[in-house]
């Protein structure tokens, strides 16, 4: 026994010696919220190795304060460095460059990671990824509804109105034309996921009028939005992907929403009559099957909360770049 007592003795102190000659470091990410926790966790986990880890956390340990400020000053906002980061949405401040104290706070602090996108649930709403979302909620796999086709559509129609509002933005004239007075120009309502088109057209003769409005108050911008364009390109915003860079509560609640919910009822109902028919009138078999599935389900809106499949986008990309960028100053 006392030979067995001395190797594990021995054997424990052998990996405690190796553990400190390892150098394991841990990266602290604080983060704006709850939803941010996971959101951030399932794109940092990628970076963990036998040498580094990372904890996710809200930013402050002393009381309940959170926010994208208070995740970038954590009440120790000078100690932000290659070990202690922040993870926070970008919100319009990545679009701004510098134009505004919120916008040169992120942009000039190396150690501010963000979504490039306006927030985590733009990324959650990725056109590509939301049949898996259906299916994922309704564990049905029929694929129903463009969802590529609707958002790029909805950011097509949007994108002149999106850029006259961060040229207003980055004139500093943000009471003017606010982003929550925007949001309730670009609303898609009563959409038929059979028939997309009216829903999207009655939103463009709602743009369009707004755009004729903007054109005659602001005759200033003319000249100014097309290099405002080039550069918002280069930046990753475009006519296509629109739906990415705006209030991202809007295009979950206001566009996504409008298909997503829908699409999902349809799958549901799909999946049951099948189980009713396939149960050829055998009421307890039927009952059984039905109780299984629907307590399979689970709502559109938790599993869009859930959502990675975003990792394919060129936004993605970004993020990945400023999170190397930060490890390469890891020793």
């Amino acid at each position: 026994m006392k030979s067995l007592t001395s190797n594990l003795t021995s054997k424990y102190l052998e990996a405690a010696q190796q553990l400190r000659k390892s150098k394991k470091k841990k990266v602290i990410a604080y983060v704006e919220s709850y939803d941010d926790i996971f959101f951030w966790r399932s794109i940092l986990s990628e970076y963990e190795t036998p040498n580094l880890s990372f904890e996710v956390m809200l930013p402050s340990k002393v009381d309940l304060s959170r926010g994208k400020k208070t995740a970038m000053m954590n009440k120790l906002g000078e100690n932000l460095g290659a070990c202690m980061i922040a993870c926070v949405d970008a919100d319009v401040d990545y679009l701004m460059q510098r134009a505004t104290n919120n916008s040169r706070l992120m942009l000039d602090n190396p150690y501010v990671v963000h979504t490039y996108a306006y927030a985590i649930e733009n990324l959650q709403c990725y056109a590509p990824s939301l049949h898996n979302v259906c299916v994922m909620a309704t564990l049905n796999d029929r694929d129903i509804f463009d969802f590529e086709a609707y958002l790029k559509a909805y950011s097509e129609i949007v994108y002149d109105l999106f850029v006259w509002a961060i040229w207003l933005y980055r004139e500093l004239r943000f009471s003017e034309f606010p982003l929550t007075t925007l949001c309730n120009f670009i609303s898609v309502e009563h959409l038929n996921i059979y028939n997309p088109a009216p829903a999207l057209e009655k939103l463009r003769k709602m743009v369009n009028k707004k755009m004729a409005w903007m054109q005659q108050k602001y005759p200033e911008a003319r000249g100014k939005l097309k290099p405002l364009k080039e550069e918002l390109s280069r930046l990753g915003l475009r006519p296509d992907n629109t739906y990415l860079f705006i209030q991202g509560h809007h295009i979950m609640d206001n566009v996504v929403s409008e298909a997503l919910e829908p699409v999902c009822t349809v799958l549901r109902r799909e999946r049951e009559k099948e189980i009713k028919r396939l149960a050829a009138g055998h009421t307890q078999q039927m009952d059984n099957e039905l109780a299984c599935y629907q307590h399979s389900q689970f709502s559109a809106v938790q599993m869009i909360r859930r959502n990675t499949l975003f990792k394919s986008s060129e936004v993605y990309k970004m993020i990945q770049a400023h999170i190397e960028r930060i490890l390469s100053k890891i020793n």
